[in-house]
């Protein structure tokens, strides 16, 4: 059985009758006294119109006023991933992320060209999270507020662009604005990922301070340590191995994390940062399935299309008439 959005409309089913009444012709002594002789003679046509042609136009007007009313078909119910949580991504987009040291599909890519491939499964995997995305470098800015639009999440990551936000790493200011924009949520429903490939030698804000912060707020915090722990660069001699990941700050995160009932992850190549996002994403599940919905399906077209083809048969005799006189 439909459902209709707006049944008060079926209130004006009367009208055309109400009109009809109201508009009487008028008899020929008030004849200077028409105030809408337009209206006085469409009533005097309706009044003369065939039995045939006044149930078409009544069946039209019927069908009108039921399009008008917004019909809609009440789908079965589905259940909804609504987890409840909001997780902000911190990911550090600082000059030393264009470092080409990991290994993707068989090539050697930059860090930031990992972080892009590898997180879109883990955003895809969020579905039921409220998702909000921070990029920082010099400065941390929030790109993506907290939203369920996982594809809107998805596509500012990937519209990113390594040391827009400064060649440095602000870490402490990153987690800061994380957990301003976490404080809103229901407790147990906070949590943080901030990936980063360095030290915290920006912002006005120590690291250490603003898992406190955290702390206090009840933002649990995941950290990923991301680079390579060997590369070979040229060299005068030819070439030479190096650590590109001497500055992170393994101690720093590992304590960030443990404050906040985190947990940190080192993530030499893309295989061991994939494996990282995993085991986030098994240490905050997300429920199978939350309060049942029941979509609604527009079905206005179908009485407006029958009101418009009424209208036409209603019309046609009267029309034909009119050309055969001509």
């Amino acid at each position: 059985m439909p459902d209709f959005a707006w049944p008060w409309l079926f209130a004006a089913l009367p009208l055309p009758w109400l009109l009809r009444h109201a508009l009487r012709p008028l008899k020929p002594a008030q004849a200077m006294n028409l105030p809408q002789p337009g209206l006085s003679l469409v009533a005097a046509a309706v009044t003369r119109a065939p039995f045939a042609a006044t149930l078409l136009l009544a069946f039209a007007w019927l069908c009108l006023v039921t399009a008008a009313a917004r019909p809609q078909w009440l789908g079965p119910p589905e259940p909804q991933q609504r987890s409840g949580r909001a997780t902000m991504l911190a990911v550090d987009l600082s000059g030393s992320m264009s470092l080409d040291d990991m290994e993707l599909a068989g090539r050697n890519v930059t860090r930031f060209a990992a972080v892009e491939a590898i997180a879109g499964d883990f955003i895809d995997r969020r579905a039921g999270d409220e998702l909000g995305l921070i990029l920082f470098g010099s400065q941390a800015y929030l790109v993506t507020p907290l939203t369920y639009d996982l594809d809107a999440v998805r596509a500012q990551l990937h519209g990113a662009v390594v040391g827009l936000p400064g060649r440095e790493t602000a870490i402490g200011d990153a987690l800061a604005v994380a957990v301003k924009r976490l404080a809103d949520m229901p407790e147990q429903a906070r949590v943080v990922v901030l990936l980063t490939d360095g030290v915290n030698n920006a912002g006005s804000i120590a690291p250490r301070e603003a898992a406190r912060a955290a702390k206090a707020a009840g933002v649990r915090v995941y950290t990923i340590g991301i680079g390579a722990t060997a590369m070979r660069v040229p060299d005068f001699f030819g070439s030479r191995v190096v650590n590109p990941s001497a500055d992170l700050d393994v101690s720093m995160l590992t304590d960030i994390a443990n404050q906040t009932g985190g947990r940190f992850f080192r993530a030499t190549d893309s295989d061991e940062l994939a494996q990282a996002y995993r085991a986030i994403d098994a240490l905050e599940p997300v429920p199978q399935q939350g309060a049942a919905l029941r979509p609604r399906y527009e079905l206005f077209r179908w009485p407006l299309l029958a009101s418009l083809v009424l209208f036409a048969i209603a019309a046609l005799p009267r029309y034909l008439g009119r050309r055969s006189v001509a």
